[in-house]
């Protein structure tokens, strides 16, 4: 009997190390890309239809361009400015800039870098949702432009503080 070792396999990422920031393209000068607040749920989804030809032979496939969608859920905060900026560019057919990072990689080039992946796209929905007993919840679609560029992402410390705590000593941090 061939015994398998269990250790060949990698360690599960878990959904809160992989963070997205956004920013419209607009702000690229003035401001940095930003995580919304209390987000609940993100997704990828890479599709690409394909054609079919009938020949006497069998079936020819020709594979179509890839499309790329990225979503994003989460709970409204109260005077959150990026939400609302989003729904503005939706509004105003302006470009956004979106990081996908996985914070379980980090990069080789520096401090607070990590593995990850850089598109620009449009909001395509947008979705508010109020019910008696629950939060305001935000769901967003974004079409995006092309496939994305992998690269280094980043993410500041307190943006890493958003996916898991960070060790705090017990001395005053200052002021």
């Amino acid at each position: 009997m061939k015994r398998m070792d269990l250790q060949l396999f990698a360690e599960a990422v878990s959904g809160k190390k992989i963070v997205y920031l956004y920013r419209l393209l607009k702000d690229e000068a003035t401001s940095d890309g930003t995580t919304l607040a209390f987000t609940t749920e993100n997704g990828r989804t890479k599709s690409k239809d394909a054609d079919s030809t009938a020949t006497k032979d069998g079936s020819i496939r020709t594979p179509g361009t890839a499309e790329v969608e990225i979503t994003a859920t989460s709970i409204l905060a109260k005077g959150d400015e990026m939400v609302e900026k989003l729904e503005n560019a939706m509004d105003a057919d302006e470009l956004i800039e979106i990081w996908e990072a996985n914070l379980e990689e980090p990069a080789e080039s520096g401090d607070n870098k990590f593995k990850g992946m850089y598109f620009q796209g449009y909001l395509t929905e947008f979705e508010k949702t109020s019910s008696a007993e629950d939060y305001v919840e935000c769901s967003l679609t974004f079409g995006i432009k092309g496939t994305g560029k992998k690269g280094d992402v980043t993410v500041t410390v307190e943006q890493q503080e958003i996916a898991e705590y960070v060790f705090r000593d017990t001395q005053k941090s200052g002021a």
